[in-house]
């Protein structure tokens, strides 16, 4: 493996960026009792320990923010996750349950159910925010020149997951981008970014941009990223983590479709490995982003006055449980994420346990915005764990998904984190029909061991996950909480 060297130049803006300082920079055009801009960058099928290959994300944003230690998503699936950031709201109440454009899935089932109508762009461009999204919007987003309610500059890639060959809705005109470097996805999104970034600045108002590369999702018919030719050679020879549940050696205890799958073989070891290599490049264009992103804010003096928050849409599975690839499942891998923020207020170098959940961002960013938080959404504000001075916080989380006939029937599960020395962290998961399962994270974190008992069931989960599968608004908070 080949370690990042990063150059002179690189080093000496993050660590100026890292204080916020720079020799050339004005004074903050915006002061921080103005409303705050918000940047959220999301990456695409990147898991939380993937964030160790990106460090100027991890100098600039966790060294100078807060580290979530506990974010999660509910369903792990690119466009039910997007939906849910977009609207606050659990699958169960978006009925964006798929990828695929149909009754319940894709942007067609989004824009169905009228969830382009009123979510965070509509919300925050209510409250007098410019706002921007540059990159992929919501699988199934596909020919078409509509840009959808509430978004002043519109930058929204049209179908797939090439890095190269592909077509943009450019504020409703369609532009095809080829295959030279300066083709490469991530970099083209983040230029119309910093773009943005720099207009809305100048006209002294307070913006949101939804900034979103391809990376590091595979391409599809590759089977694996594309990194930027810069990058190519960044990681090469890197292995995927070997961790104990890696070729799960007793899945005995495991449900049924997990039973059946053979131990993998050396090619397709190689070949997880090779994924995993591509996919560590690939996040260095979006490592160069995020640093891009931080230091036009910097430039334009708005720095001081902005939130950036980094996360991802869901994870994937590289070999654990005997699992060669893809998502969709509720095992961690899948489900817990990375989160940093950095922004006004936030402690450098924090650490917080608190549960957050994709829900929670349309109400962080109305929150900030100073605005209500809209009546349909599930999720809370991040403001009081970000400010540091929250009490109490829930306690769980719902896990959901709908079938899929290639890796999982449809299921419905509860994550928990302790809030005191003595309670446990566990996940319990009920698939449509008998199968269930049951881990103790706090002693088994790879969940190895299956303490489902049919002749014990754990009654409070159970029973809390009753209630969270077809929770409403305050009442998806509450059951969160455990009341």
């Amino acid at each position: 493996m080949r370690k990042i060297v990063l150059p002179l130049a690189w080093v000496a803006l993050v660590v100026l960026l890292s204080f916020g300082v720079s020799g050339c920079k004005r004074r903050d055009s915006q002061t921080l009792t103005a409303k705050p801009n918000i940047i959220f960058i999301l990456a695409d099928d990147m898991r939380k320990d993937d964030l160790k290959y990106m460090p100027q994300t991890r100098a600039l944003l966790k060294d100078q923010g807060m580290s979530f230690e506990n974010a999660f998503i509910s369903n792990a699936l690119c466009c039910p996750s997007r939906a849910t950031i977009m609207r606050g709201q659990y699958s169960h109440n978006t009925m964006v349950w798929t990828n695929e454009n149909s009754l319940f899935g894709g942007w067609q089932a989004y824009k169905r159910y009228d969830n382009e109508e009123d979510n965070v762009a509509t919300r925050l461009a209510g409250a007098g925010y410019r706002t921007g999204l540059f990159g992929k919007y919501l699988n199934g987003y596909k020919h078409t020149t509509a840009r959808p309610p509430g978004w002043d500059r519109w930058f929204a890639r049209i179908k797939g997951t090439n890095y190269y060959d592909y077509q943009i809705n450019d504020d409703g005109t369609i532009k095809h981008y080829g295959s030279s470097s300066a083709d490469y996805e991530a970099d083209v999104i983040a230029d119309h970014a910093k773009t943005f970034i720099g207009t809305s600045a100048k006209a002294s108002v307070p913006f949101f941009a939804y900034v979103t590369p391809i990376a590091p999702h595979s391409e599809e018919g590759l089977g694996k990223p594309v990194p930027a030719p810069r990058h190519e050679h960044t990681y090469d020879g890197l292995k995927a983590p070997r961790t104990p549940s890696f070729n799960e050696q007793d899945v005995s205890d495991k449900p049924s479709w997990i039973r059946k799958l053979p131990k993998l073989s050396a090619a397709q070891k190689a070949e997880i490995d090779d994924r995993h290599e591509k996919r560590a490049e690939s996040l260095q264009a979006v490592d160069d982003l995020v640093a891009g992103v931080v230091g036009k804010l910097s430039e334009e003096g708005v720095l001081g006055n902005t939130y950036i928050f980094f996360t991802s849409d869901n994870g994937e599975h590289e070999g654990e449980h005997r699992i060669k690839g893809y998502k969709w499942r509720p095992y961690e891998e899948d489900i817990h994420m990375p989160l940093v923020v950095r922004g006004p207020g936030i402690a450098a170098g924090s650490t917080t346990y608190k549960l957050a959940l994709n829900t929670d961002y349309l109400p962080t960013f109305t929150d900030l915005a100073g605005v209500q938080r809209p009546p349909y959404v599930d999720g809370r504000s991040l403001g009081p764990v970000l400010e540091g001075n929250v009490t109490s916080w829930r306690n769980a989380i719902l896990l959901e998904g709908t079938q899929n006939t290639t890796y999982a029937p449809a299921y419905h599960g509860i994550r928990t984190v302790s809030t005191d020395t003595t309670s446990t962290e566990r996940k319990y998961v009920e698939y449509q029909g008998t199968e269930r399962e049951l881990y103790d994270l706090g002693a088994d974190p790879y969940e190895l061991t299956n303490r489902y008992d049919a002749t014990a069931p754990p009654a409070e989960l159970v029973s809390r996950l009753k209630t969270l599968e077809t929770c409403k608004g305050d009442g998806c908070r509450a059951a969160e909480d455990g009341q």
